[in-house]
């Protein structure tokens, strides 16, 4: 049983229904949100299935209705990798990491990608496409393998090969372009322009973003309900950031917690930072960062994200943050981090553990705080920039 109600609008409020197939808001242009039918008392045993060890373990907190569409490689219920020795060093009481990168093909993608291909597959869609800097395209290319569907896949020219080469094996469609992401995504849209793939772009549907709350429960669950002070998250698209903060919402209309006193707090690289602009300047969304530098994290360079004003409000409403790091910063806490840890980060991994130290320093986290760190792939799709 699933208690998915309907879809909202999250900018005007226009109701959609479950069953109808949508992507975003026709009338505003922004994201649709899946709304639950939740209520004080639902109890936890009612809505975690137990037996599963994957992200569908909250199956009845998430949109597909009938569990015989449910596509999984086994998603989901990564492990929270407590960290003494950087609590230590960094002068915090609690550090943990939530290691994504042992999710299906690398990434928590797999969370998103594999929640949006089930829910799609559900309501008879089978051609799919996205514009990628790498891990959401070779979770794409994974699971409409395993859905029987087809997969075309826009990427930057500048995307590492391994990349290229996951998608392939897969059976997508790759088509390189050059420029950014955001340019990828202008030449998926030029050939798509009839609609004949369904567009998974982040946040352009709204089941990417059910996927990726379930790290919220998680998180949550494997810390006995306690939330922590901090979670410091990588941001491009910002659907993690977001999703997280949503399945604290539902875990508070449901009872499960009292209250929210967890920060979020997002992290970009200095050459492609509009979320850390917008934060600086108070805005409510961001402008678009032209020219964005080349990183060695590849997931950050997202000159604009389509739900740009559902990263501000998380960030306002948690009473979070936003900064950034430079390349050198990343590459350094990729080798301090691997040597104190025994843990090889992604280089979006690596940026939050560089911007860990920084709030430390700053006074934003208090030496009795805990925090969660959330390293969202496998390093080893990024051996080409590291090298």
């Amino acid at each position: 049983m699933s208690f998915y109600s309907h879809l909202e609008c999250h900018e005007c409020q226009k109701i959609y229904s479950r069953h109808e197939i949508n992507s975003y808001c026709t009338d505003c242009n922004q994201p649709l949100v899946a709304v639950y039918n939740l209520s004080q008392g639902i109890p936890k045993e009612q809505a975690i299935l137990k037996d599963r060890h994957d992200m569908w373990r909250y199956a009845p907190l998430l949109p597909v209705v009938d569990p015989r569409h449910i596509i999984s490689l086994g998603e989901g219920w990564t492990p929270l990798l407590p960290l003494k020795k950087s609590a230590r060093k960094s002068g915090v009481a609690r550090v943990w990491l939530k290691e994504e990168g042992l999710n299906p093909t690398g990434s928590f993608k797999a969370r998103g990608i594999g929640m949006a291909v089930s829910k799609a597959t559900e309501m008879g869609i089978r051609s799919f496409c996205i514009p990628t800097a790498g891990n959401a395209g070779s979770a794409l290319a994974a699971y409409t393998a395993a859905s029987g569907g087809e997969a075309h896949i826009y990427m930057p020219e500048a995307t590492p090969q391994v990349f290229r080469l996951d998608c392939e094996v897969m059976g997508a469609k790759v088509t390189s372009v050059k420029g950014s992401i955001r340019d990828a995504g202008l030449a998926m849209a030029a050939d798509n322009n009839d609609g004949h793939w369904w567009d998974i772009t982040t946040l352009k549907e709204p089941f990417r973003l059910e996927g990726k709350k379930t790290m919220g429960y998680e998180i949550a669950e494997q810390l006995d309900w306690k939330l922590p002070d901090v979670i410091i998250y990588p941001t491009g698209g910002g659907t993690g950031l977001i999703g997280i903060w949503k399945a604290f919402n539902e875990m508070q209309q449901m009872g499960w917690i009292e209250s929210i006193s967890t920060r979020m707090v997002a992290v970009q690289t200095r050459g492609c930072n509009p979320v850390v602009r917008a934060f600086n300047q108070g805005l409510d969304h961001c402008t678009l960062h032209e020219a964005p530098a080349e990183t060695m994290a590849n997931g950050l360079r997202v000159p604009k994200a389509f739900g740009d004003k559902l990263i501000m409000k998380t960030l306002y409403e948690s009473g979070g943050m936003a900064l950034d790091v430079s390349e050198e910063d990343m590459k350094q806490a990729i080798y301090d981090f691997g040597r104190l840890e025994g843990i090889f980060l992604s280089p979006e991994g690596a940026a939050v553990v560089a911007a860990l130290y920084r709030l430390v320093s700053s006074g934003y986290i208090g030496q009795d705080q805990s925090v969660v760190l959330i390293n969202t792939g496998s390093p080893y799709k990024y051996v080409e920039n590291l090298m």
